[in-house]
Order: structure tokens, then C-alpha cells, then sequence
């Protein structure tokens, strides 16, 4: 019986290999590129949601307010021509004081934010019964640091209030201006566009980025 020599097993040679590592090189980096962009799209989706939420709870905590202040109203004392009654009133400090529309103008809610508003800046995200949200961890736990409920970090609630023209909603109006109006419209009679606008800031983030705007007229 004649013998016959067994063929030598070839291996992967050196190129083969660098190819095959390669590959397989691409298609991790094309998965983790893949899994990152639905990690920020998830992101993204979950920020936009809660951006809305504390725009809407804004207008929900405003929406029966009175435009102006129901007991001392407002009105342009001539002697400057100055306008009266715009704003925050002397003895309002806590946001539960904010009883009329114009009070929120330049009212921003955020947890650097002070329980008086000193500034303007109060104590908050807050929710539409005018409470402070509060920061929660991924169990589901209020964060407290020393026993107290810490407010919702980095998201920060901004309010603008502007008086605009009677026929036209998109013309606003500086308080200079409706102070030296001169068509005899009383000034407590202009509508009024409240704008909330929600920014939020991560904790690797080098400034707040705005997330959601919401506006709305009351006539």
C-alpha cells in the first residue's frame, strides 16, 4: 500500500489577520458609536420631557392670576412719567406672595436660587402649587443633605412678562414705552405675553443650555 504524505493545515497568514482585526475593529467602534448616539438621544428625549413639565407647571400656578396687582393696580404717575405697580411690590418675598402677573416678570426659580427671591432669583424648580421640586435619585429617593430636601439640580425656570400691543401680539412693548404711550389706552388695559423659558445645566456641562420656551397671551 502505497503511503501518502498528509497535507500540512495552512494558517492565517499575517495579513489575514490584520484584516480580520480590522473588521472586527470597525464593527465595535460602528456599535459603541451607535449605542452613544441613542444614549444622547435618550437624553435628550428625557430632558425635553421634563423641560415641558416645568414650563407647564409655570403657566399652571399662573394661569388665574390677576395681570396686575389686585390692590394696588397699576398706573403712570405723571410727575416722572413713571410706571407704578410694575414688578414685585415691597412686601412680597416668597414666591407664595406673587399674586399677579406682572410680579413674575424676570422671576427665575432654580436650586442656587434664594427662599426670598432676593434678585429675582427664588428657590426652586417649583411646581404649579408654587413648591420647590425636589432633586431625586436614581432609587427614587428624595437627596437630602443634612436632613433637608435639596431642590431639582441644574434646571432653572425663567419668566419674562411684557405688555404688547392690543392689535398686534407680536409687537412688545418696554415699560419706558407704555409709560410715554400717548393714545390714551390705560396702561392696565394691555395684554400681556408671559414667556417661561427652562435651561438645564449637567454637572460636566460649561454652561445651561435652554431646553423648551413657552408662551402665552393674557388679554
Amino acid at each position: 500500500m502505497a503511503y501518502t504524505p498528509r497535507r500540512a493545515r495552512r494558517g492565517f497568514t499575517l495579513i489575514e489577520a490584520a484584516m480580520t482585526t480590522v473588521i472586527i475593529g470597525v464593527g465595535v467602534v460602528a456599535m459603541v458609536d451607535a449605542q452613544q448616539s441613542f444614549t444622547r438621544s435618550n437624553n435628550w428625549s428625557s430632558e425635553a420631557s421634563t423641560g415641558a413639565f416645568l414650563a407647564n407647571e409655570i403657566r399652571e400656578m399662573t394661569r388665574f392670576l390677576p395681570k396686575h396687582d389686585p390692590v394696588t393696580g397699576i398706573w403712570v404717575d405723571v410727575t416722572g412719567p413713571t410706571l407704578r405697580g410694575w414688578g414685585v411690590e415691597d412686601n412680597e418675598f416668597t414666591v407664595d406672595d406673587l399674586d399677579d402677573l406682572d410680579d413674575f416678570d424676570g422671576v427665575s426659580f432654580s436650586n442656587f436660587g434664594t427662599a426670598t427671591g432676593i434678585s429675582g432669583l427664588y428657590l426652586g424648580p417649583i411646581n404649579g402649587f408654587g413648591r420647590v421640586i425636589p432633586e431625586i435619585d436614581t432609587e427614587g429617593e428624595i437627596v437630602q443633605v443634612g436632613g433637608v430636601d435639596q431642590a431639582m439640580q441644574g434646571w432653572v425656570q425663567t419668566v419674562t412678562v411684557e405688555p404688547i400691543e392690543p392689535f398686534d401680539t407680536s409687537d412688545a412693548l418696554t415699560l419706558s414705552e407704555l409709560t410715554n404711550d400717548l393714545t390714551n389706552i390705560g396702561v392696565e388695559t394691555y395684554p400681556l405675553r408671559v414667556t417661561v423659558t427652562v435651561t438645564f445645566m449637567g454637572v460636566f456641562d460649561l454652561q445651561p443650555e435652554t431646553v423648551t420656551s413657552l408662551q402665552w397671551i393674557a388679554p
